[in-house]
């Protein structure tokens, strides 16, 4: 009976020191693993060519300084991407970034995660009135700037052109369009007409020109809100045998637009390098949940209604035939073959 005993207590003993053990051992592996930064990313829609790019290098850069990206695609639908930052403040993310859908309708949204905690990137678009952490992007008025006088080079002074412009929601629209146009007053050329694609639908571009024969017979240029809106507009020009008649700019350097470049269909587009704004913008998603300032020769601010928030804007790239070489394929933002592809004759060797 005693050995009995005595093996009980034993027993009962060891357990007791194994759930120590077990416990001491738990606390040691919480206290010696660094929690990792949680990042909501919540995109207007992936039909942009260069949206995907962008997730992609964020997601690298954030992942590589400790970070995990919970990304969200909101299909265009400014409901639908409330209720995505909604989710991200119910699971408690440390960093939400936003490309907004509409610039208006986001403020109370953003009130409410920063009522939480949460720190607000506003990514490539700005979210107006509303007191982000931080708005990147490129510099917008710059962008039309290029694209004006792109068309200056090609000789437009005194001539006409129609505007066929980006969501009217998007903050970065009339930023790009005012810049724009101030050029073409400058050099006596006529706006013939300006209308705007309704959460960036490319088709749009295409249905006008359709539709509108009479204006686009007596246009010299077609200035496009960007290189996918430019697709559509050539598409429906070539039907009409005016492809490379008409000048056409667009932005973002889509494939598709480099290879009009080279075949004489789109005079130019602007190439805004989204490694450089996507891997900045995760660098500094990633201080801010560290409760780092958020510093450098970049950094300045712009005024969102009330706030006067940090702002870093990168500058783009005018991109034409001249140098499309060397800024697109020397940088390996598009392959060379991919880039001649319908006019290899011409490719460099």
């Amino acid at each position: 009976m005693k050995r009995r005993i005595s093996c009980i207590l034993l027993t009962v003993l060891l357990l007791l020191l194994s759930g120590c053990g077990t416990a001491e051992s738990d606390r040691e592996t919480e206290a010696g693993e660094e929690k990792k930064i949680q990042i909501g990313m919540s995109f207007d829609s992936f039909v942009i060519e260069r949206w995907q790019r962008d997730r992609d290098v964020f997601v690298s850069v954030a992942k590589e300084l400790g970070a995990e990206v919970n990304v969200q695609n909101a299909n265009g639908m400014v409901e639908e991407q409330k209720k995505q930052i909604d989710y991200f403040i119910q699971k408690g993310m440390d960093v939400i970034v936003i490309i907004a859908i509409d610039s208006e309708s986001l403020q109370e949204s953003v009130k409410k995660a920063k009522d939480a905690g949460i720190k607000v990137v506003s990514y490539d678009r700005l979210i107006n009135g509303a007191d982000v952490d931080l708005y990147i992007s490129f510099d917008n008025e710059m962008v039309g700037d290029m694209m004006a006088r792109a068309l200056v080079k090609e000789g437009i002074d005194g001539g006409s052109v129609v505007m066929l412009g980006g969501s009217p929601t998007d903050n970065n629209v009339p930023l790009v369009e005012g810049a724009f146009k101030r050029v073409m007053a400058q050099h006596r050329v006529s706006i013939l007409d300006s209308v705007h694609a309704d959460n960036w639908r490319a088709e749009e571009a295409a249905a006008y020109i359709y539709a509108n024969p009479l204006i686009i017979n007596r246009a010299d240029a077609i200035m496009c809100g960007n290189d996918d809106l430019a697709t559509q507009a050539v598409h429906a020009l070539s039907e009409t045998r005016q492809a490379g008649d008409i000048l056409v700019v667009g932005q973002d350097a889509d494939l598709a637009a480099c290879q009009r470049i080279v075949e004489g269909t789109q005079v130019m587009t602007v190439y805004k390098p989204v490694e450089r704004l996507a891997t900045r913008a995760a660098e500094a998603a990633v201080a801010l949940a560290r409760g780092e300032e958020i510093t450098g020769d970049d950094v300045t601010t712009i005024v969102s209604g009330k706030y006067q928030v940090p702002y870093i804007a990168l500058k783009p790239i005018s991109v034409n035939r001249d140098n499309i070489d060397e800024v697109i394929i020397g940088s390996g933002f598009h392959l060379k073959e991919d880039v001649y592809l319908n006019v290899p004759e011409q490719m460099p060797e």
